[in-house]
């Protein structure tokens, strides 16, 4: 059996091979996991999920069950992993990532569905409203408005002579449309372009950033998207070979060795997941439940690698930062 279609219950040693028998079995509620990258890669925010349950007074295995399904960042295989979890109708589906949250939301406008990384829910159908989602989806957002925007700000202060600026993005990914035209508006008035760098499989992330630097850019702002979580060790060491100065979303990249990170704190956002489940459970309609910005956006630096790039990051930037890693 395949990793990514392995099926994990915390506390339970049962199986749901069939809806019909896990139907027949349930003795509490169960709760769907739709990962949109591999579970070794995202065990923080797990566990900040499984403690937020626990300070709820769920425990896995006791209180409810928790089946898993993890897409390693391919794309295309999240409809069929949301199919398959919707077939085993779930007290409440939660999604790890922005793509899956549409992927499930196309699967069921039944089962509360609660997204822990939402993008754009309005202009993708997922929600009528912010205050009132109206449908089953909820959750918190992934993003704020011009985020992508104020990356280039900050990337833009580490090389301020920069006029090309590379953009690594999935054409198949429906939320980069909004994060590119963020970055754009941001860059309007100015003398930055943008050189795009379209990536729909792994394999094609060497090309692409290749091509960056035959087309002089400068920069490169990387967006969110499965397969860039899943291949961030790839991405840093070929933007690294290339002398080219990336700013991520997430600071475990950073940690891993990336220049810079602006973005939410995500375990935190999965922390607070645990608050929507626990609504649902008790009665609560997922489309009566706000949609929520994040709470804390953090930056983080890598003076190590800024050094290896030939980068002096200034003492203003330094001073803004959340966390600076030596």
């Amino acid at each position: 059996m395949r990793r990514r279609e392995f099926i994990s219950l915390i506390g339970s040693a049962a199986a749901w091979p069939l809806a019909a028998r896990a139907q027949q079995r349930r003795q509490r509620p169960l709760i769907a996991w739709l990962g949109g990258t591999s579970p070794h890669l995202v065990q923080r925010n797990l566990n900040a999920f499984l403690e937020g349950l626990r300070e709820h007074g769920y425990e896995a295995g006791t209180q409810i069950d928790i089946v898993y399904r993890w897409s390693d960042g391919d794309l295309p295989r999240e409809p069929v992993l949301a199919s398959e979890l919707v077939a085993l109708n779930p007290t409440v589906i939660v999604t790890a990532s922005p793509t899956g949250t549409v992927a499930v939301k196309r699967s069921t406008s039944t089962i509360p569905i609660v997204g822990a990384l939402i993008i754009d829910p309005v202009r993708l159908g997922l929600a009528e409203s912010y205050n009132r989602p109206g449908g089953n989806v909820t959750g918190i957002l992934s993003t704020i408005d011009s985020l992508p925007g104020k990356q280039l700000e900050l990337l833009l202060q580490l090389i301020p002579q920069a006029t090309a600026i590379g953009v690594l993005l999935n054409p198949a990914n429906p939320t980069h449309t909004k994060m590119l035209h963020d970055a754009e508006a941001a860059a309007r008035g100015t003398s930055i372009s943008f050189v795009l760098a379209e990536v729909n499989t792994p394999a094609e992330l060497e090309s692409a950033i290749e091509n960056l630097k035959r087309d002089r850019a400068e920069g490169l702002l990387v967006l969110t998207d499965g397969i860039f979580f899943t291949e961030v060790a790839r991405i840093i060491s070929l933007t690294a070979a290339k002398k080219l100065p990336s700013i991520h979303s997430f600071r475990q990249h950073v940690e891993q060795g990336g220049l810079m990170s602006y973005g939410v704190d995500v375990p935190q956002s999965f922390r607070r997941m645990a608050y929507f489940v626990d609504r649902i459970l008790k009665g609560t309609r997922a489309g009566d439940l706000p949609i929520e910005l994040p709470t804390k956006l953090e930056l983080v630096i890598n003076l190590k690698t800024a050094k290896t790039l030939g980068l002096e990051v200034p003492p203003t930037l330094l001073a803004r930062a959340d966390e600076v890693i030596e």
